[in-house]
């Protein structure tokens, strides 16, 4: 596999591993993978193989035109943006609030608290219900819910209960969006277009979350706190006509044998345009008809290879607003609810807990005590200029979305070319390296500088607190496009389990967030959370390349590359996957393929 990146020990099929473009330095292989009729992008100087294939169905989403996946991601970023604004919406008011209700700083942060447990929990029956039915439905109902619980929040009053109840609600209301939206990107584009859509949704979802504070203050000061619910209720109600007539299923039900990202190393090793003999391959100024057949033009970029093969009908616009348009699995639902349990033991998906929701929970947990940090002397701030201190996050957060865009699809294509047109899901993993740096700096710097606020005044705190949002926003772009690069069968219920490892982890930190800063002082906790924060940055580096005989010794720390993706086979089921870290060589010898024995002989 080369690049550091180890090779499997035995034969097998590395679902994730796929070849992008191609390469005349390796061998050719036999006849039969040669045949393989394969669908290209020439739009470039080098043909890049598709990945996944694309059916002929024009209702397969890779088959719609680049212009209506990009507006469907913009409606959901939309969204994301509004919903994600839901947990920090209290952040700025933390003082007036605890006033009005007469609560401490802690049963105040637990109204964030108890919304964050909603968002987790509510992750159980929509990882499910999206596996069965699709992401269509969730969004309508996650929109419906946000629109209810706003309207509800802002009317509460001076209810503490009533408040608590609504904000859970609207933890339900968001967890739509933080589960599947960066599943949709997998959905809707191929692997060598992800990149940017990556960095887009997770900018959507983390950027609103820190300019909401910013407006939250000062609406707060000028026409009441309530008013801060009533505009997301006002804002998603805009919103949902769009939803409900421009987003479309994007859940597909596709051949397997054209998830080659999913089924692994299965390309010829050297192929062409010319070599694979395609039935038919458009250039850019063709009709996209063949004297065989019309074959509806799939891609806004007419320069793919199209099959001949019988293509089903176009499904009506107005079947297209359904809410459920045919189960996407056969699996019954009571399994698949219980399905992202057992994936936390998986290697690649705990990596990705760690990476991507300790950074959220001490971001969660900065925002809970800013204001308590700066509410007292020398700088007595207010709702208002609490308010203002999150201008710094939210740079943060769009330039953790420039970086992350820029480095995210030039660092893969500068590692795939240097890999001999071989694209390895480990390549996403090179972001994390950007986060250990401006995160752990970040923490630092709070830390030091938030310590003594005479001294440092805001800006400094500020700023390292912009440091470690982008470092959140790198490491979260990292974890999401590896998760679906190397496990897209599995997409939904890891970033289920992503939601709901976040989710309860910054719920506990609100727990004893003020109480750790009472007993061991600003400097101290964030010595060791940064601390924390670097091992966590350091277990990257087992997600590459361990020692050979580790998978025989330790089998629950092995290669993301090798062993470790057969927990996410769906072929082999979830309960099965558990039993590998107890019978490794078994569940080897059952998933190789004729395919897989013949490129290991090859290499060999």
């Amino acid at each position: 596999m080369g690049l550091g990146i180890m090779d499997p020990s035995r034969a097998e099929t590395v679902p994730g591993t796929a070849y992008i473009y191609d390469d005349a330095s390796r061998p050719t292989q036999d006849a039969q993978l040669e045949s393989r009729q394969l669908k290209y992008d020439t739009s470039g100087a080098v043909p890049i193989i598709l990945v996944p294939q694309p059916s002929d169905d024009p209702n397969d989403p890779l088959n719609w035109p680049l212009w209506k996946r990009d507006s469907i991601l913009v409606i959901l970023s939309i969204l994301s943006v509004i919903a994600s604004t839901l947990s920090p919406l209290l952040a700025a008011n933390t003082v007036t609030l605890s006033l009005l209700f007469d609560k401490d700083f802690t049963q105040m942060a637990l109204a964030t608290g108890y919304h964050l447990l909603g968002v987790g929990m509510a992750g159980f029956l929509f990882v499910a219900s999206a596996r069965v039915w699709g992401k269509r439905h969730l969004y309508l109902l996650g929109t419906i819910l946000v629109i209810i619980s706003s309207a509800w929040g802002g009317a509460t009053g001076t209810n503490y209960k009533s408040l608590l109840w609504a904000r859970i609600i609207q933890g339900v209301g968001l967890a739509p969006f933080e589960a599947l939206v960066n599943a949709s990107v997998g959905d809707l584009y191929f692997v060598h277009e992800r990149g940017k859509r990556m960095a887009c949704s997770n900018l959507a979802l983390f950027g609103g979350a820190f300019f909401t504070p910013i407006l939250v203050g000062k609406i707060t000061h000028t026409i009441g706190w309530s008013w801060s619910f009533y505009f997301i209720a006002i804002f998603c109600g805009a919103m949902l006509p769009f939803i409900v007539f421009f987003v479309p299923e994007t859940a597909f039900r596709r051949d397997d044998s054209l998830n080659t990202d999913i089924r692994g190393e299965e390309f010829p090793q050297h192929s062409s345009p010319s070599d694979i003999a395609p039935v038919y391959e458009k250039g850019p100024n063709e009709t996209g008809q063949t004297p065989e057949s019309s074959i509806p033009t799939s891609f806004e970029k007419d320069h793919f290879s199209i099959s001949t093969s019988q293509v089903p009908s176009k499904v009506s616009f107005a079947r297209s607003l359904l809410p459920f348009n045919g189960r996407k699995t056969d699996d019954r639902f009571l399994k698949l609810v219980l399905r992202p349990l057992p994936l936390f033991l998986h290697p690649a998906i705990f990596w990705a807990c760690l990476i991507q929701g300790a950074l959220i929970g001490w971001t969660v947990m900065i925002g809970v005590v800013l204001a308590a940090i700066f509410l007292g002397p020398p700088l007595w701030f207010d709702e208002v200029h609490t308010g203002y201190m999150y201008t710094g996050p939210f740079i943060g957060a769009v330039l953790g979305f420039l970086l992350a865009g820029l480095l995210a699809d030039w660092s893969a294509k500068i590692m795939i070319r240097r890999n001999r047109g071989i694209y390895e899901p480990e390549f996403r993993i090179i972001l994390v390296m950007a986060q250990l740096v401006f995160g752990c700096a970040g923490l630092y710097g709070f830390g030091i500088t938030a310590h003594d606020v005479a001294k440092y005044g805001w800006f400094w705190p500020d700023f390292f607190y912009a440091l470690e949002v982008i470092g959140m926003v790198l490491g979260a772009t990292a974890s999401a496009l590896y998760i679906v690069d190397a496990h897209r069968d599995i997409a939904v219920e890891a970033f289920t389990c992503l939601l709901i490892f976040k989710n309860i982890f910054s719920f506990g930190l609100t727990w004893g967030a003020y109480h750790w800063l009472v007993q061991g002082g600003i400097l101290k906790v964030f010595y060791v959370i940064a601390s924390v924060q670097i091992g966590i940055c350091l277990l990257s580096i087992p997600m590459c390349k361990l020692p050979q005989n580790t998978s025989h010794v330790f089998p629950i720390v092995i290669r993301a590359d090798s062993l470790c993706r057969h927990f996410g086979k769906e072929k082999q089921g979830f309960l099965q996957s558990a039993r590998l870290v107890k019978d490794d060589a078994s569940l080897v010898k059952n998933d190789i393929s004729d395919n897989s024995l013949i490129l290991n002989k090859q290499r060999t």
